[in-house]
């Protein structure tokens, strides 16, 4: 048995006996403990999946190197179905219990639009969410700390690319009729705006569904060069295979990097051919990168290397910089602790990868860049091309 999973078995039995003695924080002398509240089950849940396995592979990486200050640091996963009303309830749960030491890798709009208050009240870290909703890049809550990119830059890259470099004129758009889709869709106009623009037309599907027939009919029928997409992977891919079974096939779709490309690529199959998908982490197997090349090592070594992806990545780079916050704490670990070491952050180098905080800045990573899925399956980087606007 590999050595390193062997040894997150061990710290994992450890654990449990350790919460024997009430978790304060969730801090024990050998453990400490952070929450994850995602999708585990639905249309979504191959993005809490992947943000855990990237979690759970930075933890045992450091775990099997003796931890942080001596203490294993453990993850707990509760399924929130990626709806608002079963998160709200997962985080008071994690809240009442006082079992935490804070929040990590929470997934979507719709859910951290309503758990976060909840989150700030109790003064409970709030790290490495997997949504580059605006809202979240408010430093004066003072718990919130990001990796990721905002859709809004997103959204201007797809601009960039279809306008700018393409010359597009006809667009229109998908998304989730929700608060995730609202930021997306302020995002694309804005960016159109800027450009003297407007969709031709935009359709909408209700969350956690594959209903998309609706939004398909009204896009088909204004004849866009390309379609924008602002959704969870599997209603996108129901989307496009319905797009091009109707005769869509010479239209650019274009996705926002929540799809999560690996999900979307395996949803879509044989269809997915020059599907365009933006990104906010290094390509995941660019071991060339140091911090990615440790990446690749850590999943291998927890025995799921078949899991390399974009969310995995982001997912290992969030646990990387709790550990790096978990250093700085100091070995007498509490909350106030590790809120006081997140907030003194200002570069954070994880290894060819340096995150840069400041006082008016929550946010580590700035790139955007488009992705293209290949005949078969995998990513390519889109090169711009074509007139220059």
């Amino acid at each position: 048995m590999n050595t390193v999973w062997s040894t997150l078995k061990i710290t994992v039995a450890s654990a449990l006996i350790a919460t024997a003695v009430q978790a304060e924080e969730g801090v024990t002398d050998s453990t400490v403990t952070f929450a994850q509240v995602a999708a585990f089950e639905g249309p979504a849940s191959a993005l809490g999946e992947g943000m855990r396995i990237g979690l759970e592979a930075a933890f045992a990486e450091a775990n099997a190197n003796g931890g942080v200050h001596g203490r294993q640091i453990m993850l707990e996963t509760f399924d929130d179905g990626y709806e608002p009303d079963q998160s709200i309830a997962q985080f008071n749960k994690v809240i009442e219990g006082n079992d935490h030491l804070g929040f990590i890798g929470p997934v979507g709009t719709p859910t951290t639009l309503v758990t976060q208050p909840i989150a700030t009240e109790a003064g409970m870290p709030f790290i490495g969410p997997f949504t580059g909703a605006g809202f979240l890049r408010e430093p004066s809550h003072g718990n919130i700390y990001n990796i990721r990119a905002t859709y809004a830059a997103e959204t201007e890259a797809w601009m960039e690319y279809l306008v700018d470099s393409l010359g597009m004129t006809d667009i229109a758009m998908l998304y989730q009729d929700d608060g995730f889709g609202y930021v997306g869709l302020d995002g694309v106009e804005k960016a159109l705006g800027r450009r003297d623009m407007e969709l031709i037309s935009k359709g909408t599907y209700t969350r956690n569904t594959l209903e998309v027939e609706a939004a398909l009919e009204t896009i088909k029928a204004s004849n866009p060069q390309a379609v924008v997409m602002v959704g969870a992977y599997a209603p996108c891919a129901e989307f496009i295979k319905q797009a091009k079974a109707a005769g869509m096939t010479d239209v650019t779709f274009v996705n926002i990097s929540f799809v999560n490309s690996k999900a979307l690529s395996q949803e879509l199959g044989d269809q997915g051919e020059g599907v365009i998908v933006s990104q906010v982490v290094p390509f995941p197997l660019n071991g060339s990168i140091p911090v990615v090349s440790d990446y690749m090592g850590a999943l291998l070594g927890t025995g799921q290397a078949a899991e390399l992806g974009f969310t995995s990545l982001e997912g290992y780079l969030v646990g990387r910089l709790a550990i790096d916050a978990l250093r700085n704490s100091g070995p007498k670990l509490t909350r106030e602790k590790f809120l006081s070491s997140l907030a003194s952050m200002r570069s954070v180098d994880l290894g060819g990868l340096e995150l840069i905080y400041d006082e008016g800045d929550n946010q580590g990573l700035d790139e955007v860049f488009l992705t293209r899925i290949s005949k078969d399956g995998s990513l390519q980087a889109v090169v711009m091309d074509g007139p220059q606007g």
